[in-house]
């Protein structure tokens, strides 16, 4: 197989590092609302996005969220303790993605990029992942988040490699459909396997 890429891109969250949503289900269930709720309402914020681009930290962020919780729970002093527990989850990183990853890094740069907020440094050294990457170009540092373009041109830059000779692996599709419209190797990632494919061609160059 010939190599299609110089550089390997990677998403956090749904490839990396995974939340646990059945807890986050009790918890809502919990307060008295349904699955989804605390996730749609953070969602809907209008700090959201500013908390993927540097301008409100991530407990502002969530803080912005309470008033419409507290609506929902009966108090803020209820809706805060929710987001609280929601939050806390437990987290886990999926081994054999890293262990992938690794194996790639030994040929290749490998670059995070992850819509991210204040705390991504933090979670990256508690899950023991600060050293598992050449770069990680978190959006709340650089200011943009997937899909828009310039956050992939500047981890193809960190990588030090062209646009079009670099693999992203992303569970989310728009910004799968956003990298293979700059000419990316895109990868719309499900399972493990889906990445091991991506990567043979790199893996045979080794062998």
């Amino acid at each position: 197989m010939t190599r299609e890429f110089d550089a390997v891109l990677c998403d956090f969250d749904g490839v990396l590092k995974f939340v646990d949503l059945g807890r986050q289900a009790e918890i809502e269930r919990a307060y008295g609302v349904e699955p989804g709720t605390v996730a749609r309402v953070t969602g809907e914020s209008a700090l959201a996005v500013p908390a993927l681009t540097g301008l409100v930290t991530r407990e502002e962020w969530l803080e912005s969220a309470v008033p419409v919780l507290a609506g929902l729970v009966g108090s803020a002093a209820r809706a805060s303790a929710l987001t609280a527990e929601w939050v806390a989850a437990r987290t886990w990183v999926d081994e054999e993605v890293v262990a992938l990853l690794a194996r790639a890094r030994a040929r290749v740069p490998v670059v995070l990029v992850s819509n991210a907020t204040s705390e991504l440094t933090a979670h990256l050294r508690e899950l023991e992942l600060h050293d598992a990457f050449d770069h990680v170009v978190s959006s709340y540092d650089v200011g943009v988040a997937k899909p828009d373009p310039r956050i992939f041109e500047i981890a193809a830059g960190r990588a030090g490699a062209p646009l079009e000779r670099c693999l992203f692996a992303d569970d989310r599709p728009e910004n799968v459909r956003a990298a293979s419209a700059l000419g990316m190797t895109a990868l719309l990632y499900r399972a493990p396997a889906d990445l091991e494919k991506a990567l043979l061609p790199l893996f045979e160059e080794a062998a």
